[in-house]
């Protein structure tokens, strides 16, 4: 009971901080001149002065985590500030139900940008701004961010990092502490935001929207300030430098990091996660718009590369902006992105799906079977850029991959009993779970998630959720052994 009151202790921490991402739209509203300000405003002060109570109320039980509290304590974070994140939406968007304002804001932090609002176009700025703010602080973990400010207050962070880490966490270490580790993550995340909105305004985007546009391509969130998203700009540099971007969200934040600090781009060739991930989407993106040019969607391949290079590479590094309703593209096409959607974004990024990591594993394991079969005798390591994966690792993949089809078949059932045709019952879960947004039919392009009913939201939301904190996070709490002393 001690070591469950030290997380709500820890949980009142991060609820106190979250009040400072308030600053962004309460600022927007400012300069707006939107009435919007008092939401933000009001919602910022309860975020404080709610965390503050917590933490004075639990400050006795202030303790280190131990390894398995730090599950319990991502889970909560993350459900508590979604739940805390709606009260703005509902106060400035009158007629929004809980259910829509929770997926909203649970589709913002877990960077998925699935959206149930229309008329984005005449939204207040603020509110806009908030949604892009959220899967800006989603994309690098919220739960990380704590672990950098956090020890600051006397409290440990490890097993805050290990539960949240995307994916699995790499051995090189950055920095002797894991505060230091994680300020320096963010503030190659954060430097690369600008760079980007810096990118996007030379482009010709306008201030506004290039900040927006920076939080949702590095944090590959999805959300944009249109409801065409970026067809509305139609500007072929403008998607040059998303994708470009797109790709660096994609990638290992602390392969970024090596590759800055030593100045080396051999770095990135380095890291098999990044050449496998260009290789992938390379070849895709050229085999996909040769498919798409003889189906004669296009007058010219040079429009149709265009098209297809910027989409698949959104929707394959689980970003989910998009220029054109790919919808309409021959269906092998569409399937095809939401299938690398599955696998391309790597360990330590801001994307979701299974990981290049897991994906090569997986792949590695099933040819060390082949061989063992034809060699029973034979001892196969497995190893992957020359190092060795122990056999733990290889079982925590194979049951992690489990678990991920086994959601996905579970929820698409759940929605096709709910009434939903089949494309868009299961393009909505592996979009959701994925961290994607956009997926097929009714959910597809060209359409939002407002059509759904408020079951098949919830099916949705849980599908981010479970995506976002990698499935293992929220199901382990229901095991006996967790809550076993």
């Amino acid at each position: 009971m001690r070591s469950l009151f030290g997380v709500v202790h820890l949980l009142g921490s991060v609820l106190s901080l979250f009040s400072i991402l308030f600053l962004l739209p309460i600022a927007a509203a400012l300069i707006y001149h939107e009435g919007a300000v008092t939401a933000f405003l009001a919602s910022a002060a309860l975020s404080l002065v709610a965390g503050l109570a917590i933490r004075t109320m639990t400050l006795r039980y202030r303790t280190e985590l131990k390894p398995r509290d730090g599950y319990l304590l991502v889970t909560l974070t993350w459900l508590a500030l979604a739940a805390l994140a709606t009260m703005p939406l509902l106060m400035a968007l009158p007629g929004l139900s809980f259910t829509r304002a929770f997926f909203e804001t649970m589709s913002g932090l877990s960077t998925t940008g699935s959206t149930v609002l229309t008329g984005l176009d005449s939204l207040p700025r603020s509110v806009i701004l908030w949604r892009h703010a959220l899967s800006w602080l989603g994309g690098m973990g919220i739960i990380v961010m704590a672990v950098a400010i956090l020890p600051l207050l006397g409290i440990g962070g490890m097993q805050m990092y290990r539960a949240d880490s995307p994916g699995p966490v790499k051995d090189t270490k950055l920095a002797p502490r894991i505060a230091q580790t994680t300020q320096l993550l963010w503030l190659v995340y954060a430097g690369l935001t600008a760079v980007c909105a810096l990118g996007l305004r030379g482009a010709g985007m306008n201030w506004f929207d290039a900040i927006c546009h920076a939080f949702s391509a590095l944090s590959l969130g999805g959300f944009s300030t249109h409801d065409t998203s970026i067809g509305y700009f139609n500007s072929p540099l403008i998607e040059a430098v998303l994708v470009a971007f797109m790709l660096i969200g994609a990638i290992n934040f602390a392969t970024h990091f090596l590759a800055l600090r030593k100045g080396e781009a051999g770095t990135y060739g380095r890291d098999p996660e990044a050449k496998w991930l260009v290789l992938w989407i390379g070849f895709s993106c050229i085999g996909v718009s040769i498919h798409v040019w003889l189906s004669h969607v296009y007058p010219d391949f040079g429009t149709t590369f265009r098209y297809v290079a910027f989409n698949l590479v959104s929707i394959a590094t689980g970003c989910g902006l998009v220029s054109t309703d790919y919808g309409n593209w021959p269906v092998f096409a569409p399937l095809w992105m939401l299938f690398l959607s599955c696998l391309c974004a790597s360990s330590g990024s801001t994307g979701g799906g299974i990981k290049v990591f897991r994906a090569l594993v997986l792949l590695k394991q099933s040819v060390r079977e082949m061989f063992a079969l034809v060699h029973p005798q034979a001892v196969a390591p497995l190893k992957i850029a020359g190092q060795l994966v122990s056999n733990r690792v290889v079982f925590s993949v194979l049951a992690f991959i489990f678990l991920y089809f086994i959601t996905i078949v579970v929820l698409t059932f759940a929605l096709l009993i709910s009434g939903l045709d089949f494309l868009s019952s299961v393009s909505a879960i592996i979009a959701s779970i994925n961290n994607v947004g956009p997926g097929l039919n009714v959910v597809g392009p060209g359409a939002h998630y407002g059509h759904l009913s408020d079951f098949q939201l919830w099916m949705c939301t849980l599908a981010m959720f479970l995506g976002r904190v990698e499935i293992f996070t929220v199901l382990i709490l229901f095991t006996p052994a967790f809550w076993r002393k």
